[in-house]
């Protein structure tokens, strides 16, 4: 008796008379110390691989040790879900963070939920699981909306309601994925927020995407900024709809400036070659950022 209570010390008042409950009505408990499906029990740290479908590469070290802080003072409020691998052997399904903030801590066991899981199940919880987490940023979780897509076989209307996210919410994120690398990093440094990327999602070509791009990083653009942008390209979908028959080096011009100042931008020319450049400002300070951008 007093060996389990010596392994509680280290979890929440809720979770220990979880524990308590589930050793007085589950005596489920192997000789050789293991337990069955369902059972909530403390299992040594060393026992416990890591999950190879973990679908983040990345932790923060000091956020690590913040967390093993709270672990020492107040112990593991939330157990960790693990699978059965072999004798006394277990793998992780999700809770990596409190398992490594759990060995910086010191702790030689930890509570953890035994479930039954495949290979495919294993990749699913810990995929919904990482979704759940409120400090991903929008491309981890388009890649994980993509993974259970297409390598968890879920369709997209029982994944809405796994994740607790409407059909749009799921799309909008996976669209993420068919912008250039250069904006998914820009997106996944936290560089640019979602509310930029999906705004640029609109613009056709990758061109004009990775021009659009630059001015954000450039000028710190607000979302409100870059969708005005955006508007003024879309103006122009294809020269030839301008009716403007202009000779090529002149359209290409044309284009160029528009990718610049990313304003529309008629150019009329006579017969004997002379023109006029007109370029369409919205506001006051629209024309303030055109001739800027003309001064530079």
């Amino acid at each position: 008796m007093s060996d389990i209570q010596g392994k509680k010390k280290a979890l929440g008042r809720g979770l220990s008379a979880l524990l308590d409950n589930a050793e007085a009505e589950n005596p489920q408990k192997e000789i050789s110390g293991e337990y069955t499906a369902e059972y909530i029990a403390q299992v040594r740290v060393d026992q416990i691989e890591p999950n190879p479908f973990q679908p983040r590469a990345h932790f923060d070290e000091n956020e690590l040790r913040e967390l093993a802080r709270s672990i020492q003072e107040h112990g593991i409020i939330q157990p960790l879900t693990i699978r059965r691998i072999g004798h006394n052997k277990y793998q992780l399904i999700s809770g990596e963070r409190r398992l490594k903030a759990s060995r910086i801590a010191g702790l030689t066991q930890v509570p953890a939920y035994l479930r039954l899981a495949n290979d495919e199940q294993m990749l699913e919880m810990a995929l919904v699981e990482n979704i759940q987490r409120e400090d991903l940023n929008p491309l981890e979780i388009a890649i994980s909306f993509q993974r259970l897509l297409e390598e968890c076989r879920i369709k997209q209307e029982d994944l809405s309601q796994k994740v607790g996210k409407d059909r749009s919410t799921i799309s909008n994120y996976i669209r993420l994925l068919k912008l250039p690398t250069e904006i998914q990093v820009a997106v996944r440094d936290n560089l640019i927020t979602m509310g930029h990327a999906r705004a640029i999602i609109n613009v056709p070509d990758e061109r004009s995407q990775l021009v659009i791009l630059k001015k954000i990083l450039e000028k710190k653009s607000s979302v409100r900024e870059v969708e005005e942008m955006v508007r003024n390209l879309g103006k122009q979908k294809a020269p030839a709809s301008t009716g403007d028959g202009l000779p090529a080096k002149f359209e290409k011009a044309k284009l160029s400036l528009r990718d610049k100042l990313l304003s529309k931008i008629e150019l009329k020319l006579n017969r004997k070659g002379a023109g006029t450049i007109i370029i369409e400002f919205k506001s006051p300070e629209d024309f303030d950022r055109i001739i800027s951008k003309l001064d530079a």
